[in-house]
């Protein structure tokens, strides 16, 4: 098997699984939560860094106004999504978050339309077609918006945006956005201590030894998608990040309970729909691509 295909599957593996993590520490307010990752996630990738000797970027960076203000930018986009991906986990909101992971890679599509001038192709434009009256489906069936889909989606679809045309790669970005968001963790972290209203206070070592797992749980996962994306086409990337949130959808409905209504299974239905037609599409055409180019 292609290594690419085994980091990246590696990957989504990871973050399909991340709902596991974040259920043993589900006593630790959310918020709280994002603190930690931030703090032990910038340890563990500095670490990496002072091993790997890749400092050359960091003085460069500090010197761009534009490139900080872009990744500051990024960060708190970033630290918004893991805000609510963790809220959703401890509240019973996981089909929820993987409804958002199904939608991004079509949120994607449309984030392309509107600021990279791509053109979606037809059928693309069918895919997100059908993924919108999903969505619309699923807000006249409840009463109101999926709001924790809605948020997981466009935040990492716009995250991803602003990455793709950021000039580091992912270990220097994650290492950048930690860096920026860790003196108000640390700041915070250390008042809530303070007011014995944490877990450094409260907590116990299991609790704790948990919290500090987070920064390798945070960076090695992309450290592999990196991998894995530097080594394998797009379009088979493209399949393989279905992985994640199938196995957040089975967690939530076959582990945690969480209830499915026949109604409800059929706004993911046109979501699925939406998934099959855009990645069917794409392997045609990469496939229409190869014949044009036996070179390629």
């Amino acid at each position: 098997m292609n290594q690419g295909v085994i980091y990246a599957a590696l990957a989504y593996l990871a973050w399909g699984l991340f709902p596991l993590y974040f259920r043993q520490i589900a006593q630790v307010p959310a918020l709280e939560v994002i603190m930690h990752r931030t703090l032990w996630s910038l340890v563990f990738v500095l670490g990496i860094l002072l091993v790997l000797r890749r400092w050359a970027w960091l003085g460069p960076v500090l010197k761009s106004r534009q490139l900080l203000g872009r990744f500051a930018i990024s960060a708190l986009l970033l630290s918004c999504n893991w805000l609510v991906y963790v809220w959703a986990v401890q509240n019973n909101h996981v089909l929820d978050a993987s409804l958002g992971y199904f939608i991004n890679p079509l949120v994607n599509v449309a984030l392309g339309f509107i600021f990279l001038r791509e053109r979606p192709r037809p059928l693309q434009w069918l895919a997100v077609g059908l993924a919108a009256a999903g969505v619309l489906w699923l807000a006249v069936q409840t009463g109101h918006m999926p709001w924790v889909a809605l948020t997981l989606a466009l935040s990492f679809g716009v995250y991803g945006l602003m990455r793709k045309v950021a000039s580091l790669g992912a270990l220097e970005g994650l290492a950048l956005e930690t860096m920026l968001l860790a003196p108000i963790a640390a700041v915070a972290l250390g008042w809530m201590s303070w007011q014995g209203h944490s877990a450094l206070a409260e907590g116990n070592a299991s609790t704790l030894g948990w919290l500090l797992f987070a920064g390798p749980l945070t960076a090695v996962p992309l450290l592999l998608f990196a991998a894995g994306a530097r080594r394998i086409p797009m379009s088979t990337l493209g399949l393989l990040q279905y992985i994640s949130p199938s196995l957040q959808f089975l967690l939530g409905v076959f582990l945690f309970n969480e209830g499915l209504q026949p109604t409800r299974l059929i706004g993911f239905a046109l979501i699925w729909a939406a998934l099959l037609v855009y990645s069917a599409e794409g392997l045609w055409v990469s496939k229409a691509r190869g014949r044009a180019d036996p070179a390629a």
